[in-house]
């Protein structure tokens, strides 16, 4: 029950924030489109401070960082040795931060062709790829500024302050949507740029709401010379591999635009990025969320020699993330045109660009599960103080990803990187779950074993409903902003209600577990 509840929290901010960036990307394709503006921003000046922000703060600062901090809150000296240790980090991160964001300014011609593959394809001006250039410098300062807010989000993390860190997201997307929508330009180009000014905006609201919060804890980080002693040495030891195999998808995604900049028209590196958008919406509430979440329970655990605990703990972070995971794969395959529709066809964004983007939506849910697992069963690593193997495994899914996309873009075009992404993270996460299992440290128990089939099965009965009744909205998703939204709202009330119903017709789950859980409630209001 503190798992659900944990997750209820820093669920319900993530969702709130999701939700915010829906209504951001919608103004983007409403002012910007799909065009050259767009590929420059999404595929490049956006890209590259998401995957910093999936490296660091969702995945390889936390990961290294805080299990470090509990098993130095954990000896003797409590809490004020795990403080000392946050301050030593503080120390090295912040020049290095620094050092590496003048370095990519100066760099950011090289990067922006890396990024892009210098949008071969799309042949552009010699003017239009300085301006690509003059947007990544423009949200490479994003870099340092969301790297600093996951040290001191892992630390709030740690003393199970979770949603001060899941809040700190909106604040990026409140920045983008007052961008959007007070100031966008005459034309898709000078609003790209007022894009890429509220991302670095909002990275430094991200950064000040988290020493306001860290200061509100009783956290007062000192800034100390730096010095490489054991502890930093050790925490920069496990960042590296970390980095990669927690970013795997990030890394994957970041290859597939890459390639798809190169080999792809003009607009397809905009049609992977909103279909990544609404991919990510169920990754954020649940993968982000539960990992966020495990990590230091599960190194709290081990810590104490809880090892059975540990495990009942991933069993039920399994069972939670596929329970709210399948639904979403199946809506996302079925009827993923007209969500794509409803959210985005209106001004630049055209009826065929909804059609191209849906495709590539339901290329990518196809791995969804897989996306999620991996935020789900990573924490079992890195609890243990093992970042290597995770790395490993990224590396391989990373080599299969580009191998998919160089076998797929020529046979399906923009389908293709969706499709390598999905079946490089499927590969990933059964590694992931073979090696937990081979070692003994993970099994998958009874209750488990029953649900997962009848929720599958209740996810595509729910599925087949939605497919078969998506003519009914037909005519709505194309009306007013209130109208499209309204029948997206009524799709998704309609997919949970019947999600809801297909469990407990498939056995997944009993009215006795609803009592159950009711009662438990009870007792924890009394």
């Amino acid at each position: 029950m503190k798992l659900v509840r944990a997750l209820g929290s820093v669920g319900g901010l993530t969702l709130a924030s999701r939700v915010l960036a829906l209504v951001r990307d919608s103004l983007a394709a409403r002012y910007v489109g799909a065009g050259f503006a767009s590929d420059a921003f999404n595929g490049v000046a956006f890209r590259l401070p998401n995957m910093f922000r999936a490296l660091f703060a969702e995945g390889a600062f936390s990961a290294a960082f805080v299990p470090m901090f509990n098993r130095k809150a954990a000896g003797g000296e409590g809490l004020p040795a795990a403080y000392d240790f946050a301050e030593r980090a503080l120390a090295v991160l912040l020049p290095v931060l620094i050092l590496f964001t003048l370095a990519l300014i100066a760099a950011a011609w090289p990067v922006t062709w890396a990024l892009s593959g210098g949008f071969a394809r799309q042949n552009p001006t010699p003017e239009q790829f300085a301006f690509a250039v003059t947007l990544s410098r423009i949200t490479i300062p994003y870099l340092a500024l969301i790297s600093l807010a996951s040290l001191l989000g892992g630390i709030l993390n740690s003393l199970d302050r979770f949603w001060v860190n899941a809040a700190a997201p909106i604040l990026l997307n409140v920045a983008m949507i007052a961008g959007l929508w007070l100031f966008h330009g005459p034309d898709e180009y000078a609003t790209a740029r007022v894009q890429a000014i509220s991302v670095t905006v909002g990275g430094a609201l991200q950064l000040l709401w988290l020493v306001w919060a860290c200061r509100r804890a009783g956290v007062s980080m000192r800034l100390k010379r730096p010095r490489f002693d054991a502890d930093v040495r050790e925490l920069l030891r496990l960042i590296v591999p970390a980095a990669a195999g927690a970013g795997a998808a990030q890394i994957n995604l970041l290859i597939s635009t890459a390639l798809s900049g190169w080999l792809l028209a003009s607009g397809s590196i905009t049609y992977i990025y909103y279909a990544d958008r609404l991919n990510q919406l169920p990754l954020g509430l649940i993968g982000i969320g539960l990992g966020t979440i495990l990590l230091p329970t599960i190194s709290r655990m081990l810590s104490r020699g809880e090892e059975q605990a540990a495990m009942e703990t991933q069993n039920r972070g399994i069972e939670l993330a596929l329970f709210l995971t399948l639904p979403a794969t199946v809506a996302f395959i079925t009827v993923a045109e007209p969500i794509v529709r409803g959210l985005f066809q209106y001004g630049r964004f055209t009826a065929d660009d909804a059609m191209r983007c849906g495709w590539a939506l339901s290329a990518f849910s196809i791995g969804l599960p897989s996306y999620v697992l991996v935020k789900v069963l990573t924490p079992g690593y890195y609890a243990r103080g093992d970042t290597k193997t995770p790395v490993r495994y990224a590396m391989l899914s990373i080599l299969i990803n580009i191998a998919g996309n160089v076998a797929l873009i020529p046979a399906v075009g923009h389908v293709g990187p969706p499709l390598a992404t999905a079946l490089s993270s499927t590969v990933n996460v059964a590694m992931l779950y073979a090696t937990l299992v081979r070692r003994s440290h993970f099994a998958a128990d009874a209750q488990l074993r029953r649900r997962l089939p009848r929720l599958a099965l209740a996810a595509v009965l729910m599925g087949g409903a939605l497919w078969a009744g998506e003519d009914v909205l037909e005519p709505w998703l194309g009306g007013t902003m209130v109208q499209r939204y309204g029948a997206l709202a009524a799709l998704v009330g309609a997919g949970v209600a019947l999600y809801g119903l297909a469990c407990f017709v498939t056995g997944a789950y009993r009215l006795s577990d609803l009592r159950a859980l009711m009662h438990r409630r009870g007792a924890t209001a009394t």
